[in-house]
């Protein structure tokens, strides 16, 4: 279900040593973010943290449990432990398997053409880049990436520019969700 890097498995354990013997289970519960970018929770527990619907995987050494809603985005995950320049800490990488498919169809043709020909070049000078990822009936479903991400204009540009251009070239959108991990930006245009 999960695999960790040897470097994810080495401070799971140094944690473990740190926090006494009471402290030897890991639980991994998935909060948010998207599909591509789930945001997430690591931490050390107790035997009797333990929820009877949890499940337990086998860490490499050391026991995980998940719950029942997080097994989905955590089946095939890999967790691994990144050193940036100012930060480090866990980080899950999805399957492949589970980054969702292009979204097809005369809506989403519709959509994306209006996101590469109008929205992204205006963008494009902050860094950002605005997919589609979705399409659920009439309603669409976006990720900004590059400067976009984790931009405290974000929604400002998505209410005022983005949607106003989709919905004038494509009046069928009922609604626009932004589905971007906006807390997982690390290099956002604009932060407050």
């Amino acid at each position: 279900m999960l695999e960790f890097t040897d470097r994810a498995r080495d401070m799971v354990r140094t944690f473990m040593d740190q926090g006494g013997d009471e402290l030897q289970t890991l639980r991994i519960h998935v909060t948010g973010g998207s599909p591509v970018a789930p945001a997430f929770e690591l931490t050390l527990v107790t035997e009797d943290d333990r929820a009877p619907e949890d499940m337990e995987v086998d860490g490499g050494g050391f026991r995980v449990l998940v719950d029942p809603g997080s097994a989905q985005t955590l089946d095939g995950a890999r967790v691994d432990f990144v050193e940036k320049v100012n930060e480090a800490g866990f980080e899950i990488i999805p399957a492949a398997s589970e980054a969702p498919e292009p979204p097809t169809g005369p809506l989403a043709e519709k959509v994306s053409s209006v996101l590469e020909v109008q929205v992204n070049p205006q963008i494009a000078s902050h860094g950002g880049k605005i997919i589609l990822r979705g399409v659920k009936g009439t309603e669409v479903l976006i990720e900004m990436t590059g400067g976009c991400q984790g931009c405290a204009m974000s929604r400002m540009t998505l209410r005022q520019g983005v949607e106003r251009m989709i919905r004038e070239a494509v009046p069928e959108v009922t609604a626009i969700h932004d589905v971007t991990d906006h807390a997982a930006g690390e290099n956002p245009y604009f932060s407050h």
